[in-house]
């Protein structure tokens, strides 16, 4: 089957009270502020025009929240190859706070103590690439920052490392598609501002 015909929906959970601080989460499972609860309900009115074959959520509470406010609560498989970069000992922690004992330290640098490579996050990201382009017509993922920043950078061919140049804000919508045959980023990051 040809991953022509496939495109993958990246829609990044809504705010937390850690992603509005700066705090590395991975297995921490907090839920959504109001306001990520907001915008999520902002979304909806988007995601309600398409009709996905296959949606995929982190097993995190944030992302499954952010998938049932919009809608695909009861269709989504939750799939742990969307769960975000396991930080190990930096969870919890802002890079400003690392920072004071590792100056000029970056995740995209300097894998966490205890937690996962970045080789070991691009490997689950392919292998969501691979679920999805085992798949026809649109696919939704939900689910966190960096997973869905290697993803994309995994999906046009990058190093894993390359998703570093592409910032994702909590509930956005983002969208990895084809022109012609070559893997391409058709939207990126759009947000859903509340009045």
């Amino acid at each position: 089957m040809s991953d022509h015909k496939v495109r993958l929906w990246l829609i990044r959970h809504g705010e937390t009270e850690w992603s509005l601080s700066g705090a590395h989460t991975s297995r921490t499972d907090i839920p959504l502020t109001d306001r990520g609860r907001e915008r999520a309900a902002h979304m909806a009115d988007h995601l309600h025009q398409q009709q996905f074959s296959l949606v995929l959520t982190s097993p995190r509470q944030r992302a499954r929240e952010t998938c049932s406010i919009t809608g695909y609560g009861d269709v989504a498989q939750i799939d742990s190859d969307l769960s975000e970069w396991d930080y190990g000992e930096y969870e919890g922690r802002t890079t400003a706070d690392i920072r004071k004992e590792q100056p000029g330290w970056t995740i995209w640098k300097n894998n966490p103590r205890e937690g996962e490579t970045l080789a070991q996050v691009k490997t689950r990201a392919q292998s969501i690439i691979d679920r999805c382009t085992a798949s026809v017509g649109q696919v939704a993922l939900f689910a966190h920052a960096h997973i869905l920043r290697i993803l994309a950078a995994t999906w046009i061919g990058l190093p894993p490392e390359g998703g570093s140049l592409l910032a994702l804000g909590t509930g956005s919508v983002s969208t990895l598609g084809f022109e012609r045959e070559t893997r391409v980023i058709e939207t990126w990051n759009r947000s859903f501002e509340l009045e």
